[in-house]
């Protein structure tokens, strides 16, 4: 790797430094977030790294954060603190593997207290494969290209085999989305609808024994499943809804156990979208700020709760519930699906490139 000059930029002269006859380009500092780009600026060429726009690999000193970029960039002023490095045969491919040979190294070597600094970073040593005592930038594209290859066809078997991979939305779905700012709506009591709410009840971490059996309490951190265990608890049913201690509702689609910082909403006989339906109107109406520490949310609180549903006939309408879910459902994987379709025609693309 070679090491490129640099321009920095101080933040507070971008205003001064401005030119809307140039191009927008990413203004790069040392955050970890969004890749390290602060924001895109039109800048006086001036103050322009990689005008040529090369595969470019910067390494930031206090974080070892490092990133790939192939544009122009500006970069923001932190005394050298970047390292800006170039080398013949470097690519969008290959720099996959050559950033994880650097990352494996420097953030065990490095801090913040003890910075990755460019003269540090020259005397660090990574692993790379060789062939004929070159660096193999050939072999390393190809692994990288079979690895992706081998977790899209995963995923995309995951895609195909739960049905995901369906994304048409039909002419019931459709209607159901045209007509749903026309919907009525009426108010109706949780308990009436499913009837009385049931409460977990309360197992001790160290009472708990390790096992297959999600275990939810109260929380958002991974959806409230604070454990698996083996214990004998009772078990909820699948396609319920949970409300934790501040009301906060949460569609399950699994059999699970639960402590009693959560409340459950018997929703088991609906068709599973419209339960997805429901469990939002729920949430609407229980997560109001009402519910905290001090005053917890619980199943009597539940039983009392009037959430909004559509209509049809005096009752709730849960086959539109259901269509309206469904259709958001497939307008969601579709994006993902089409991603995935496009994604492996680009690698059969580079594959045949590399084999050419």
């Amino acid at each position: 790797m070679q090491w490129q000059p640099q321009k920095e930029i101080d933040p507070l002269k971008l205003e001064e430094l401005k030119d809307e006859s140039e191009p927008f380009y990413p203004f790069y500092g040392q955050a970890t977030i969004d890749n390290g780009i602060i924001s895109y600026n039109q800048l006086t060429k001036d103050v322009l790294n990689n005008s040529d726009g090369k595969p470019t690999i910067l390494i930031h000193s206090n974080n070892q954060n490092i990133v790939f970029l192939e544009t122009p960039f500006y970069l923001k002023d932190g005394h050298g603190a970047t390292s800006v490095l170039q080398c013949d045969g470097l690519n969008r491919v290959n720099q996959m593997f050559i950033i994880a040979s650097i990352d494996k190294v420097i953030k065990r070597k490095y801090s913040y207290n003890n910075k990755a600094t460019k003269i540090e970073l020259k005397n660090t040593i990574i692993s790379l494969p060789v062939k004929n005592g070159a660096v193999d930038f050939d072999f390393m594209e190809w692994f990288i290209i079979e690895l992706e290859k081998e977790r899209f066809e995963v995923f995309e078997n995951f895609l195909s085999t739960t049905g995901l991979n369906e994304y048409e939305i039909t002419s019931k779905e459709q209607m159901a989305l045209d007509d749903f700012k026309n919907l009525n709506w009426e108010s109706f009591n949780l308990e009436n609808l499913f009837g009385k709410s049931t409460r977990g009840r309360r197992l001790k971490s160290a009472d708990r024994i390790a096992g297959t059996l999600p275990f939810i309490t109260a929380g958002e951190t991974d959806e409230g499943v604070s454990a698996f265990i083996g214990n004998d608890v009772k078990v909820f049913s699948a396609n319920t809804t949970t409300i934790d201690m501040f009301g906060s509702a949460k569609y399950r689609n699994f059999k699970y156990g639960g402590d009693d910082h959560i409340a459950v909403v018997h929703t088991h006989k609906l068709p599973k979208y419209a339960s997805v339906f429901v469990t939002s109107a729920i949430h609407k109406s229980s997560y109001n700020g009402q519910f905290n520490y001090g005053r917890n949310f619980y199943a009597k609180d539940a039983d009392v709760l009037d959430i909004s549903l559509p209509v049809k006939d005096g009752k709730p309408d849960y086959g539109t519930m259901e269509s309206v879910i469904s259709a958001i459902h497939k307008l969601v994987i579709k994006d993902v699906v089409l991603y995935v379709e496009k994604k492996k025609k680009e690698l059969t693309k580079l594959t045949e490139n590399a084999n050419a």
